[in-house]
């Protein structure tokens, strides 16, 4: 049976690329709001961090009404740590929206998901948008996006996709580069005409896979997916299986079932194979289990997420200042937390260590174990990670490591910094591209060369480079590459920084720290451009004489501190450091705090 009132869709690109503005004007053109109903911007971004960063890191739900038809639809993020997101969500879609921004044109993360996109054999429709850029290149865009179709060898039929032009923020497309739209009637309309509708099998026995979870304090575990065949109602018997066999099959029932429309979820009675559903009731539901009838116990294929690629440390916090402001911090604390983060988020594995107060993380990026080190802070936890580092795999018995394409728009005058920095991280120059005045290169990098550099290519760049990067391929070991060229700060004494001591500090480089800041023996207070730690004593008070000259007691000018986001700490990190995290604080530290111990470690 055909469903023509249904369509399931996906909008995938590359981050930035104005994904979630566009399905905000869908939700708007669709009816979705009141007149005057007061929406915020984005509003697909729920979560505090993605409002902040302007980025979605979870892939949501939502869905519009057009002609008589029920579009749902699936807004992925566009940043690669996330992709695992990205891969499930294309288990429960028919087709995609491939997103283009129309001065960029395609960049690595386009690549990724479109090559997903085709091995799932989903039909395409490319949308160019952010037309009305100043900088936009409509038709050579478009002739990018075909030619990248090509090189991923895509079928006759997916290399005849239609292009639309579109300005997501003014909510207007058009078939034309040259007339400008009014609405996104042709959107709507291309999808109705290109996605097919669901061919599902309604009379069967039930089958769902679940390809999503989201949690509420209510109804615990919710499991969202596409019913692939016959129909769920409330209260049905159903087995939990799992197609690589995780998990023993077990009977749960279906408790209560929603229906996704516009941005809330509908209780719902019944509903039939095609349709997006959420459901609850069954408490250790995870991703990539199937729903099916007693009766037919028939485990559906998930698709093998991608690997991680990079892996960290979380420790419990031991430091001198440990258990100040924190609410969870203990090692039982952090290890049940790290678990149930595993039930979510697919991409991420969690091991544990010869010791009980560590345990490894891996993720598929930096960025990715940053988010996750926020949320941690944000809910009260309190401990502290290592330096991230690149996973190695053995393959035919010889040792690699991961490679990533990186992908960087800058302009003419700073590319040979740029590339000079790459020769000494291992980078390969694939190609090198004019863009107006500006270059775009690209390199193959080992992972672990790209610790650390995007601070520094922003400075290099003048913070006009632009550098995005998705994981490439595993490559034999490149050898080694030479570490920060910084050396640390570290604070001498425990005590609070006084303004006389950060003053005669800051001759020596860059502080992190302000007058007023508890510090400990051991605690890195600032970066210096040397390549050897030096430690300074930050809470020297002056000493009281009976003379007085004009002018030396004026007040003294401390430069303002460097103060480092999650990432740049991670990136700052050397190998005998940890970032302790507090819900109120960052701290890099020595992982030897003593100053004595650690100069007999050095010398030997």
């Amino acid at each position: 049976m055909v469903r023509n009132d249904l369509r399931n869709i996906a909008i995938i690109a590359h981050v930035d690329h104005g994904k979630t503005t566009l399905v905000d004007q869908m939700l708007k053109q669709a009816g979705t709001f009141r007149e005057n109903q007061v929406v915020e911007e984005r509003v697909m971004d729920s979560n505090d961090i993605e409002r902040e960063r302007g980025i979605t890191i979870l892939a949501k739900n939502t869905s519009v009404h057009y002609k008589d038809t029920k579009i749902n639809i699936v807004d992925t993020p566009g940043h690669a740590d996330f992709s695992g997101e990205v891969e499930r969500i294309l288990k429960m879609v028919d087709g995609v929206i491939l997103l283009v921004d129309a001065a960029e044109g395609p960049m690595p993360q386009t690549r990724f998901v479109l090559q997903k996109a085709l091995e799932f054999g989903h039909k395409i429709i490319i949308v160019v948008n952010k037309i009305d850029r100043p900088d936009a290149r409509l038709n050579e865009v478009g002739d990018e996006v075909l030619e990248l179709l090509l090189n991923l060898d895509a079928t006759d039929e997916q290399l005849d996709s239609p292009i639309i032009y579109c300005s997501g923020r003014d909510g207007t497309a058009s078939m034309s580069p040259n007339t400008p739209g009014t609405d996104l009637v042709p959107l709507f309309d291309q999808i109705l005409e290109h996605i097919p509708a669901p061919h599902v099998d309604t009379e069967g026995p039930m089958q769902m896979l679940v390809s999503s979870i989201d949690y509420n304090e209510y109804v615990g575990r919710i499991g969202i997916g596409r019913i692939e065949r016959g129909s769920m109602k409330v209260g049905q018997q159903v087995t939990v299986c799992d197609y690589h066999d995780r998990v023993k099959p077990y009977n749960g029932k279906v408790v209560t079932l929603y229906a996704i429309e516009g941005l809330v979820r509908q209780p719902v009675e019944t509903m039939t194979a095609g349709d997006i559903v959420c459901f609850s009731g069954i408490e250790n539901i995870t991703i990539g289990e199937t729903l099916c009838a007693p009766e037919a116990v028939e485990p559906l294929p998930f698709v093998k997420i991608s690997e991680p690629t990079v892996e960290m440390y979380f420790m419990v916090n031991d430091s001198p200042f440990a258990g100040r402001d924190g609410k969870y911090v203990t090692s039982r604390h952090l290890r049940d937390r790290l678990f149930r983060e595993l039930l979510k988020d697919v991409s991420l594995r969690v091991s544990e260590t010869d010791t009980t107060d560590a345990f490894r993380v891996a993720g598929r990026g930096e960025m990715h174990l940053s988010i996750l080190i926020e949320n941690l802070r944000r809910e009260g936890y309190e401990f502290q990670v290592g330096a991230p580092k690149a996973l190695m795999k053995e393959i035919d018995g010889v040792k690699c490591e991961p490679i990533e394409r990186m992908i960087a728009d800058v302009p003419q005058d700073a590319l040979g910094s740029v590339m000079e920095k790459m020769g000494s991280r291992k980078g390969e120059l694939v190609s090198m591209n004019p863009k107006g005045d500006r270059m775009r290169v690209e390199f193959l990098i080992p992972a672990r060369g790209l610790f650390g550099y995007r601070n520094e290519f922003l400075t290099d760049t003048k913070g006009e480079g632009v550098l995005s990067s998705v994981f490439h391929s595993y490559q034999p070991y490149k050898g080694e590459i030479s570490k920060r060229s910084q050396g640390s700060l570290i604070a001498f004494e425990t005590g609070e920084a006084i303004t006389y001591g950060l003053y005669n500090a800051q001759e020596r480089g860059t502080l992190f720290i302000g007058a007023g800041t508890p510090v400990y023996e051991g605690m890195v207070v600032g970066c210096t451009p040397k390549s050897e730690d030096i430690s300074v004593n930050v809470c020297k008070k002056k000493q009281l004489t009976n003379t007085r000259a004009s002018g030396s007691d004026d007040a003294l000018r401390l430069i303002p501190p460097r103060i480092m986001s999650i990432e740049a700490a991670l990136e700052f990190l050397a190998d005998d450091e940890l970032l302790e995290v507090t819900p109120n604080n960052l701290r890099i530290r020595k992982k030897i705090l003593s100053n004595q111990l650690r100069m007999k470690k050095l010398h030997g």
